[in-house]
């Protein structure tokens, strides 16, 4: 299982969930942890049933249909770069400039870490985005953004919009990071720094 999958379940293994009579978790376990590793285009419920050792049939127990699990990972995905940004945040400084320039950094290293995560929580499947539970997932991580920037702001008597500014700090961490798991930096400028562009540009964002 990936780092990933062992963050969003916890560090317990699918299969030893089901042995302790949780069908539905192993389920969620053993698909995200195939999603991370193969992306959501190559994975099917069927290959999830394989590797939590349940029969094709049990999924539909408990799930609407494939994409609902979908769903459900995108969220926990949500989650996961929740926690390793404030994790970032905590050990650089809550509501100082290094721990929102960590935050920033962490979101880059979560997309190179978890492209196919990455890609499917944003915009590989569109009407994912609508699901309730993605939304409310990715709404509470964004929350993270805005409470560090609403800190750092009243630290240093800045008067800007708290949201406004997350907004534009997540506009170019997100860029950054498609940027580089694309590859378009190593055709167009193979020598960028992503940590000093980050540490260079955050103050810079942050400025009313």
């Amino acid at each position: 299982m990936s780092k990933s999958a062992d963050e969003a379940s916890g560090a317990v293994h699918a299969k030893a969930k089901y042995h302790h009579g949780d069908l539905k978790e192993a389920l969620v376990l053993a698909s995200y942890a195939l999603v991370a590793e193969r992306g959501a285009e190559n994975f099917s419920l069927a290959d999830a049933c394989r590797e939590a050792g349940v029969s094709t049939a049990a999924p539909y127990k408990h799930f609407r249909d494939r994409d609902e699990v979908l769903e459900i990972i995108v969220a926990r995905a949500f989650d996961v770069m929740a926690d390793r940004s404030m994790a970032a945040v905590t050990e650089a400084g809550v509501g100082t400039l290094d721990g929102i320039i960590a935050m920033g950094r962490a979101y880059v290293q979560f997309a190179v870490e978890e492209q196919r995560l990455f890609r499917l929580m944003f915009g590989q499947h569109p009407k994912l985005k609508q699901a309730e539970r993605v939304v409310s997932d990715g709404t509470r991580c964004f929350s993270s953004v805005i409470e560090q920037v609403a800190i750092y702001c009243d630290k240093s008597g800045l008067e800007g919009n708290p949201k406004e500014i997350a907004v534009r700090l997540w506009t170019f961490v997100h860029g950054a990071a498609s940027l580089l798991i694309d590859e378009d930096y190593a055709i167009v400028a193979p020598e960028v720094d992503i940590e000093k562009m980050i540490s260079d540009a955050t103050p810079l964002l942050l400025a009313r």
